[in-house]
C-alpha cells in the first residue's frame, strides 16, 4: 500500500455500497475504500477498537458517512467525531439521500465539511462520487499534524 490515506464509507445499503464502490473506481484514485455497515462499527474504526484494534493509526482522508444507519446514525455517529479531539479534523461528508431542512441544520450545527444529497441518476452519481474522492483524497490538504511522520500524500 502507498501513502494514500484511506477513505472510510459508512454505508447500510449493500446497493448504496456497490454504487459508491463503482464510483469511487472509475475516478481511478488509487485510496483504499474500506467500508463500514454502520455507525457502531465507524466509531469502532475511528478509535481503533474492536475488529479495527490493530489498524493502522492513520486517520481516513476522508469519511463518507450516511445519515440513516443502524446502531448508531450518522448524527451520532458525526457528533462523537467533532467532540473527539483526537478524530475532530477529520473531514466528514454527510453522503444521504435525506433533502429533510431538519438533517441539514443538525449536521452542519454539528461540523459536517459537506452535505450532499445521492443523486438518483448512476452518471450523476458518479460524477458526484467523482468530485468528491479527488477533492477530499488528492485537492484538500489535511491539517498539520494528521498525517502520520514519513507518510506523503
Amino acid at each position: 500500500m502507498t501513502g494514500l490515506k484511506r477513505i472510510l464509507l459508512v454505508e447500510d445499503n449493500a446497493n448504496d455500497v456497490a454504487l459508491t464502490l463503482a464510483a469511487l473506481e472509475e475516478t481511478r484514485l488509487a485510496n483504499e475504500v474500506v467500508v463500514v455497515r454502520d455507525g457502531q462499527q465507524a466509531l469502532d474504526y475511528l478509535h481503533r477498537q474492536g475488529e479495527h484494534a490493530s489498524r493502522p493509526a492513520s486517520h481516513p482522508a476522508v469519511v463518507l458517512l450516511d445519515l440513516k444507519l443502524p446502531k448508531v446514525d450518522g448524527i451520532q455517529v458525526l457528533s462523537q467525531v467533532k467532540a473527539d479531539p483526537e478524530l475532530r479534523t477529520i473531514p466528514i461528508v454527510m453522503l444521504t439521500s435525506s433533502r429533510e431542512e431538519q438533517d441539514l441544520a443538525s449536521s452542519y450545527g454539528l461540523g459536517v465539511n459537506a452535505y450532499v444529497v445521492k443523486p438518483v441518476v448512476f452518471d450523476d452519481f458518479v460524477f458526484t462520487l467523482r468530485e468528491l474522492g479527488l477533492f477530499w483524497a488528492v485537492v484538500n490538504q489535511p491539517p498539520p499534524g494528521s498525517l502520520p511522520p514519513g507518510s506523503e500524500r
